[in-house]
């Protein structure tokens, strides 16, 4: 399966039509029918169910439900080795600025003590498509555009298709075992938990899948959950394809970022020009971006209080956004400077940041890098 398409084009049709891309209904009564190619109406004064017909020019109609909703017509056709067609679902969150009612989202990972949620489809024979669990995360507390990970559980698939990438593994999560697939669509990386057999309904928690992304490296803690979604990824036909009930919460109360302490003045290097250090940079990059984590690590037999990574980004590469450091320099030379909580690294200890950025050409990582002026080695 293929979603370059719907996050290119889907972008595009937004950034060109921001005030009309949604067809905003009030709040849904039974039996509201969407066919605008946006539409969007909320039900229990707290979801959004949306129509998002992005792939295809031919009609699509949901009939929404006080609890949920049902394709009642698909006349598009897709490629079964490319993208969907559209992704009809309903969501709790923030999704190209079309919130849902009174949301708590964007939320910081950190700062989550649960996220749990239930859900139970309809499935129907004869068509291609999966049921699929979306959740968008950013290092950014963004509502608009497109989220730099997505995170799919695919409770069903039907037809000759497949999630972004290729398989990495298997796993348990929430007492079920998951196929893993990894890889991008372009703009935005992916991560797809596929179940072995259809699952029709599951109480579930959010934070399970999260926290599985963040122990792959893919996100950390700084970063926001910004929505999550339930809804089919059509091909072929779909129509009588519904969820019939949704709900989710995300409660706060996690941990919260420490207090802000005083910046010590940065260690004054050791003779020789070589810091006690270690750098390791690990990066998930596609055609025009890519994401990178970087870990500092203390190799020395004393504390470094307060530090400066000063490092070179390749011709092609600016950072647009960054976590856990301040930056100074968006391309070229590039300095990033511990924050309040992470000015201090013991003897054996790290710390980490990162950032995200555009590329071009083909992607390579910075070849050295200095801490408070001395170089480190690469792990």
């Amino acid at each position: 399966m293929r979603r370059l398409v719907r996050a290119v084009t889907a972008a595009a049709l937004l950034v060109a039509g921001s005030i009309t891309a949604f067809v905003v209904a009030g709040p849904a009564q039974a039996d509201t029918q969407i066919c605008e190619q946006y539409g969007s109406t909320t039900i229990g004064g707290r979801y959004t169910v949306m129509n998002n017909r992005w792939g295809t020019t031919a009609q699509q109609c949901i009939n929404v439900t006080d609890n949920g909703f049902a394709i009642t017509s698909q006349q598009g056709v897709g490629n079964t080795s490319g993208a969907p067609v559209s992704y009809p679902a309903v969501y709790l969150g923030c999704h190209y600025t079309n919130c849902s009612p009174g949301t708590n989202l964007p939320i910081q990972v950190s700062s989550i003590s649960s996220a749990n949620s239930s859900i139970s489809y309809n499935y129907v024979s004869g068509a291609t498509y999966d049921a699929a669990y979306d959740i968008w995360l950013d290092p950014s507390p963004r509502k608009d555009g497109v989220n730099a990970m997505e995170i799919m559980i695919w409770f069903n698939r039907q037809g000759s298709i497949q999630p972004i990438g290729s398989v990495v593994g298997t796993t348990t999560i929430g007492g079920r075992s998951w196929q893993v697939w990894q890889g991008s669509n372009g703009s935005n990386n992916v991560i797809s938990y596929v179940a072995p057999s259809a699952i029709s309904s599951w109480n579930f928690s959010v934070l399970d899948f999260i926290n599985d992304v963040k122990n792959r490296g893919a996100i950390t803690s700084a970063w926001y959950l910004t929505s999550i979604q339930a809804g089919f990824e059509p091909w072929i036909g779909g129509t009588g394809l519904a969820v019939t009930s949704f709900s989710a919460s995300v409660n706060g109360g996690g941990s919260t970022t420490p207090p802000p302490v005083t910046t010590p003045p940065p260690t004054t290097p050791p003779p020789g020009g070589t810091s006690a250090c270690k750098v390791t940079y690990a990066a998930d990059s596609w055609s025009s971006g890519y994401v990178a984590n970087v870990t500092v690590a203390n190799t020395g037999s004393s504390a470094i209080n307060g530090w400066t990574l000063g490092f070179t980004l390749p011709a092609g590469q600016a950072i647009t956004n960054s976590w856990n450091a301040t930056l100074s320099g968006s391309s070229g030379a590039v300095t990033a400077r511990n924050v309040a909580f992470n000015g201090s690294i013991p003897a054996g200890g790290s710390t980490s940041f990162g950032f995200q950025g555009t590329s071009s050409g083909t992607f390579t990582t910075p070849a050295t890098f200095t801490l408070n002026g001395a170089a480190c080695t690469r792990a």
